[in-house]
């Protein structure tokens, strides 16, 4: 059960079966003119093995903003690439 302030952004998200997922927001970032969000599992014990970072691209979809998976592996590679950075150079500046 979540709850209290975290003092991070939580989402819950449904996959294309209807099944729940607690993310935690961790960055957001434009690249080729589309927004991508990186999230890790907020319900996923950290040394589980599919527990790592979370890309979702932003679409707009009957007008309103939705999340969806990017399956393209070089987009996702370069995506995954600049959030990577981009964390590592908040852990440097002390955030």
């Amino acid at each position: 059960m979540m709850g209290g302030d975290f003092g991070s952004d939580y989402f819950t998200i449904l996959d294309e079966e209807g099944n729940e997922f607690d993310l935690e927001h961790l960055d957001t970032l434009e690249y080729n003119d589309q927004v991508y969000m990186a999230f890790l599992p907020a319900d996923m014990e950290e040394d589980d093995e599919d527990f790592g970072i979370v890309i979702l691209k932003v679409v707009v979809e009957d007008e309103e903003d939705a999340l969806e998976t990017v399956n393209d592996e070089d987009e996702l590679n370069e995506v995954y690439e600049l959030f990577v950075q981009r964390l590592s150079d908040e852990d440097d500046d002390g955030n």
